[in-house]
């Protein structure tokens, strides 16, 4: 793989993903900066991540979307430092004022009263549990939960209401909460999809630059499966001209680790994703740039952005379908179904009361 970051008039930050940081769609006005040897505090933090803390009113988000195969998600932080270009959670950031570029990955957003409204939320007669997913848009086990531990009390929580909940996550860390997830398996009430993108480190490094290696992903799987916790793969997104061909490869490792689930999506720019996407590809693999940007194009219609329910998930079109086709034919080969359902049987909005009256 060739890169041409070494040659490039422009800075580039190595550790982030996107590099640049384009206006929200909501921003009047550019901020640049002037002279490079000016003191402008802006851009001399730009490499810096800063932790934001919020008060939000309600925890839990309905989706609405067909797509999703849950009804409902927890975001515990908003904005991700794993830095995945390709990430189709990019866009939400400027809701907050924020560029989906850099700002994306360097200000992360957390909820610092989850687990109070999660309590509320539980303990409410009109709540009927359903599986929650965790998180349905960016990393609930990224860098900086490994110091706040928020993820770990939310499971917790889900635990002591016996309420159920899926987890997707790229990062070794979910290894950290295996005592929880062990229990919460014995009453079914987790599954874990681990996403892996590829084989290549090389592109990984590039791709995905603050996540947790291939090799350690794989022995997240094979770790979870021996402690009798479902769990699948998530061969997502599949970037065409990049990392299609690794489907087969990936699938045989997860299935020789212990998943029991594979899921796949292909990869689609919308909004300010779009232009973040293209100035990475063009910068890092300008050799084959064209042609990838061609190949995502002709997947949705000729557009590179996708927002057609039913569609957008896994395209259209003759490249798409032979991306799909070979995921088909590798999940057969290579995936032992395990067939999980959750249990919400057993949820109880009344356990923080039988927690009171054990005092």
């Amino acid at each position: 793989m060739e890169t041409s970051t070494e040659t490039l008039s422009e800075p580039y930050f190595k550790g982030r993903g996107a590099q640049i940081n384009p206006n929200t769609r909501f921003q009047k006005y550019d901020y640049v900066q002037e002279h490079a040897e000016g003191l402008d505090e802006a851009f001399l933090q730009r490499e810096k991540t800063e932790i934001i803390y919020t008060y939000p009113k309600t925890i839990i988000n309905k989706v609405d979307s067909p797509d999703i195969g849950l009804g409902y998600s927890l975001n515990p932080y908003q904005g991700c430092e794993h830095g995945c270009i390709y990430c189709y959670a990019r866009p939400t950031h400027e809701y907050w004022g924020y560029s989906a570029g850099l700002d994306f990955e360097r200000k992360i957003i957390v909820k610092q009263n989850c687990i109070e409204l999660l309590e509320k939320h539980f303990s409410s007669k009109k709540w009927k549990a359903m599986p929650i997913m965790l998180s349905g848009n960016t990393d609930c086990y990224q860098p900086v939960e490994r110091d706040l531990e928020i993820t770990r009390r939310i499971l917790k929580t889900c635990l002591k209401y016996k309420h159920p909940v899926a987890v997707i996550t790229k990062n070794a860390l979910i290894k950290r909460d295996l005592d929880i997830l062990a229990e919460m398996a014995q009453h079914k009430l987790v599954h874990v999809m681990v996403s892996v993108t590829g084989m290549d480190e090389k592109m990984r490094q590039i791709l995905e630059p603050r996540t947790a290696s291939y090799k350690s992903r794989l022995s997240v799987i094979e770790t979870l499966s021996k402690y009798k916790i479902p769990v699948g793969v998530m061969v997502a997104p599949i970037i065409p001209g990049i990392n299609n061909h690794e489907i087969p490869d990936v699938l045989e490792a997860a299935g020789n680790a212990g998943a029991g689930n594979a899921g796949i999506t292909i990869v689609r720019l919308n909004g300010a994703n779009e232009q973040i996407f293209k100035d990475w590809l063009y910068k890092n693999l300008p050799d084959r740039a064209d042609k990838v940007w061609h190949q995502i194009a002709e997947c949705h219609g000729g557009q590179v952005s996708d927002s057609r329910h039913g569609v957008r998930m896994h395209g259209e079109g003759k490249i798409a379908e032979s991306i799909m086709q070979l995921f088909r034919l590798s999940k057969k080969r290579f995936i032992q179904p395990n067939n999980f359902e959750f249990n919400c049987a057993d949820f109880n909005y009344r356990a923080n009361d039988i927690q009171l009256a054990l005092f």
